[in-house]
């Protein structure tokens, strides 16, 4: 990676702006941040902006736009690419999650090709596996998907082995599980769980759980997902996919309980049953083998929830999100 140029495609997002941050800690020689600022935000990278080294590509930063997009490669040793439309989205907006996650990616892997890019890391999702029929998913796991945002997810798994397979592209992918912290929308209409929880308990108001709360999943912090990314860069692996999780499972009730204690919260949780529609489109157990990532990657997680969960509070307080 010494003195190296490096495209982050969708650098100003929630994991994006972490893997600038991390990269910045390296010996690069130039981050350029490729983003549309549909999701991304300035403010996630502004401290990045302090380092002469990192830029935001002045001409736009949209996927779907192939002359930019090849402009803003040319010269590039190394490609992020985690731009896409979230699982929500995906649902309401099938067509254009078509165009931004599948278009968009092949328009990524093509541009990669014609400029000659060493190597591309492309942020997929545990979303392709669908319901666990193992604990924990090995990356083995058979695609059980039933949603158009893992279906987007395997569409562009797919490719990538494509262009791996006719062109020698060198890319790794990069299945996350359910990925938290600070920096993340926390009051956007298509939020994460945890900062719905949060935003709850801040008001004033008991939190509501879908179901009978014992849904399981793998919750990681978005540090550990951007340190994942840069162990996928320096390791000697030309192709593969790989789980990004910690292996502990962790259902909704104990999250919203252990939730509850930081905040030091006296507030009871309350139920309710999933809507038809909900019941379709979120899985209700998935946690990731961490195995083939250690071995392989070097990668080994550092935040137990706790810890990532205090970190995130403490981040909502700083940013006048939540009183002390």
């Amino acid at each position: 990676m010494k003195d190296s140029k490096i495209l982050v495609i969708g650098g100003a997002g929630f994991i994006g702006s972490h893997l600038v941050s991390e990269l910045l800690k390296e010996d690069v020689g130039e981050i350029i941040i490729y983003d549309n600022f549909t999701r991304g935000k300035i403010e996630n990278i502004k401290e990045s902006l302090w380092d002469p080294r990192c830029k935001v590509f002045p001409l736009g930063g949209d996927i779907r736009d192939t002359d930019i997009l090849n402009t803003a490669m040319q010269g590039v040793d190394y490609v992020f690419h985690l731009a896409a439309m979230w699982l929500l989205h995906c649902k309401d907006f099938p067509r254009t999650a078509f165009h931004v996650n599948i278009e968009g990616t092949f328009n990524v892997l093509e541009a990669c090709v014609n400029n000659k890019v060493k190597k591309l890391i492309y942020s997929s999702s545990a979303s392709v596996y669908g319901d666990a029929v193992e604990v924990p998913m090995t990356e083995s796991h058979p695609f059980n998907n039933r949603n158009f945002y893992g279906a987007t997810k395997i569409a562009g798994e797919a490719m990538c082995t494509a262009y791996h397979d006719r062109y020698g592209l060198k890319v790794i992918g990069l299945r996350y599980m359910n990925v938290y912290g600070s920096g993340q929308d926390q009051h956007a209409a298509y939020t994460g769980v945890i900062p719905i929880m949060l935003n709850k308990i801040s008001s004033g108001e008991a939190p509501a759980i879908n179901g009978d709360g014992t849904q399981s999943y793998d919750f990681i912090y978005v540090k550990d997902v951007a340190k994942c990314n840069i162990a996928a860069l320096k390791c000697n692996i030309d192709h593969g996919y790989y789980n990004v999780g910690t292996e502990v499972q962790t259902s909704i009730r104990e999250l919203c309980d252990t939730i509850l204690e930081l905040k030091k919260s006296e507030l009871k949780v309350t139920y309710k049953p999933y809507s038809a529609d909900d019941a379709r489109q979120f899985v209700q157990n998935r946690i990731g083998s961490r195995q083939k990532a250690e071995a392989d990657l070097g990668f080994k997680y550092s935040y137990d929830l706790r810890k990532g969960l205090n970190a995130l509070i403490e981040w909502r307080i700083n940013n006048g999100i939540d009183l002390q």
